[in-house]
């Protein structure tokens, strides 16, 4: 089982670092463009998911790192929520939307994986990642 020594490492800050690309790529074109307002929530949002993955991960305990991984997970919802808004006023496409919720969703769940396994290994120093993986559970919200 190796050892992850860099949050570049975790599968959820990888998911998440694609989430906030792809926010941006759909938030890049007019009239989403012009929503301001929208248009820098949601990017706020998508990249505090992989922000809060990071910077739990290099905090000083693990219960820090809980705590911000369950913040990030809010913000996976934050995307999620306001993409529905920016469907509803047309400004992305059902395919757009649709890729983007659900990395949302991917992120979320591994998150949450991620949040199980430090809880129960709660003197852990690291995280380890290999033949006993966090799974992401299909049924967990």
């Amino acid at each position: 089982m190796a050892t992850i020594t860099r949050f570049e490492e975790l599968d959820a800050w990888q998911t998440a670092r694609d989430l906030a690309n792809l926010v941006y790529d759909l938030s890049d074109d007019d009239p989403f463009s012009s929503d301001f307002g929208l248009r820098d929530q949601i990017r706020r949002a998508s990249v505090s998911v992989m922000s809060n993955i990071a910077e739990g991960f290099n905090s000083r305990t693990q219960k820090v790192f809980i705590d911000l991984l369950g913040r990030a997970r809010g913000s996976a919802a934050e995307v999620q929520s306001q993409l529905y808004l920016a469907r509803d006023q047309d400004y992305i496409r059902q395919e757009g939307f649709s890729e983007a919720y659900d990395l949302a969703d991917t992120a979320s769940r591994q998150i949450h994986g991620l949040i199980r396994y430090l809880r129960s290994r709660p003197n852990a120093s690291r995280v380890q990642e290999g033949h006993i993986r966090y799974e992401i559970d299909a049924k967990s919200g």
